[in-house]
């Protein structure tokens, strides 16, 4: 078995407020899965149409005390563990998340559900953040369904949310990854900037308004402002795809990278809660 997957963050409260906003059934429902229920030590539960197999709940909890959570979880067959550790940073908190059993190949091929634990804790942390901030959280996964469309209104003048969305280096800032973007027709869009190899083409570009960016097997994504009562809202949508195995995965993944393009233009002296 490879190494674990981390994901660490720096959250905007407390330790004590996170791990309430961690154990809290209520509070879980709000930013984590549509149902939970938690009675410590002996059960820590969460499923439905924003958890990967969500029928059921598929975990069982191993260890849970004020500053960490250890809870096994089951998907496609396989016991995967979930590790949450918390440390005190001033008035804020560093979130360590360690998942087992993610595989890079199953995220890339969509063979496993597994493949989806990446983003699925990272836009899930980023919801926690929201919630933890005050802000309205952004549109979680529905894994029982392939429409994969959601908006999302910052408070910015579209023409600045505008540059963000098709300039390399404000793009690679806010995303946390390095982004070339070659914005017009025909062009390139190559995660990891344009000596990787690999770039998607960039399908339509209405200029000051809509960008469309093909990517093969998971489909086209498409990126849409339109002014809102003097701030920005942001129209995506996946489609394209085979709806028999839609990229939940990779959809989460852009709609994670969405919280910090909405701090960037909305939190003063930004920095990434990415560490």
């Amino acid at each position: 078995m490879s190494d674990p997957m981390t994901v660490r963050a720096r959250l905007a409260a407390p330790v004590a407020t996170v791990h309430r906003a961690l154990t809290d059934p209520a509070e879980l429902r709000v930013w984590l899965a549509e149902h939970a229920e938690v009675d410590l030590p002996t059960r820590y539960e969460f499923w439905g149409r924003y958890t990967p197999e969500g029928d059921t709940p598929q975990q069982r909890l191993l260890h849970a005390d004020d500053k960490s959570l250890r809870f096994a979880w089951t998907l496609d067959g396989v016991e995967t563990t979930t590790e949450i550790e918390l440390a005190p940073d001033g008035d804020a908190t560093i979130l360590t998340l360690r998942q087992s059993h993610f595989s890079f190949e199953e995220a890339m091929t969509g063979s496993s559900i597994r493949g989806v634990l990446q983003t699925f804790w990272a836009l899930s942390v980023a919801n926690l953040n929201a919630h933890l901030e005050g802000r309205p959280l952004l549109p979680r996964t529905d894994f029982t369904s392939a429409d994969l469309r959601g908006e999302l209104l910052i408070d910015a003048p579209m023409d600045e949310v505008w540059t963000s969305l098709i300039d390399s280096e404000r793009t690679s800032a806010w995303f946390g990854y390095p982004v070339g973007i070659e914005p017009w027709a025909g062009g390139r869009y190559a995660m990891g900037g344009f000596e990787t190899g690999y770039a998607a083409k960039v399908l339509d570009v209405t200029p000051g308004r809509a960008i469309s960016v093909d990517w093969g097997p998971t489909g086209v994504s498409t990126w849409e402002l339109a002014e809102s009562d003097g701030r920005t809202k942001l129209t995506f949508v996946q489609s394209g795809f085979d709806e028999g195995n839609p990229p939940y995965g990779a959809w989460t993944g852009a709609v994670a990278g969405f919280a910090e393009l909405r701090r960037f233009h909305e939190v003063p002296a930004w920095q990434p809660i990415w560490l």
